[in-house]
């Protein structure tokens, strides 16, 4: 058998355009060419404009380009569908947003079970594992607060234990810091940074 490990995400020559009305042609990708290993903590840079979004829809299959191949874990999927694209998306990703995206009546590990209900129902054994990710992300003294009564550091954190809970192949975060302080900023990176050397391909 061989030992040659493939690529978790491989993409190449992957291409995007927008159109604004008929004539206003607006090229977000142009022919993007890239791989992502186990274990990696890949940061994608660019000005603001510059199509680092419309990558992150591509990569975590909520958009699709207009040309060049996607593979995901050896498996070409270009050509899949989109109800294939959402049980791939469902079963291998988790997104963390620069706006949380929390539900803001509901406790916080109400909010961290969200994916469980949305995929095939939650289970007793889901929410141990949601309380067990929010204490590992430093909020164990918080679980019975909404998330509209946390700061925003401490709704992101949610929104990360809400990523990890279904315990993701890759997490794709879209500037996850944009809305906080420099000094909370910096604990969030340092937070996914620890989950990734703990074996979270983020």
């Amino acid at each position: 058998m061989s030992n040659v490990k493939c690529p978790i995400i491989e993409l190449k020559n992957i291409s995007k355009t927008y159109y604004i009305g008929k004539d206003i042609e607006v090229r977000a990708l142009n022919k993007v060419s890239f791989t992502v290993d186990a274990g990696e903590f890949v940061v994608i840079m660019g000005m603001s404009g510059s199509g680092k979004s419309t990558l992150l829809a591509i990569l975590g299959l909520l958009d699709k380009s207009d040309s060049g191949s996607y593979t995901l874990l050896a498996k070409d999927i270009t050509r899949f569908s989109d109800n294939e694209y959402a049980t791939l998306r469902n079963k291998f990703f988790g997104f963390i947003f620069q706006s949380f995206n929390l539900l803001p009546k509901l406790d916080i590990v109400a909010n961290t079970i969200l994916p469980f209900i949305y995929g095939e129902g939650k289970s007793s054994a889901d929410e141990k594992r949601s309380i067990s990710i929010l204490q590992k992300v430093g909020l164990g003294d918080r679980l019975k607060h909404k998330a509209n009564e946390l700061s925003g550091g401490q709704q992101q954190r949610v929104a990360v234990a809400r990523a990890l809970a279904s315990n993701p192949l890759v997490i794709l975060a879209d500037e996850p810091t944009g809305n906080l302080d420099s000094k909370t900023t910096a604990e969030i990176v340092d937070l996914l940074k620890e989950l990734n050397d703990q074996g979270n391909k983020i």
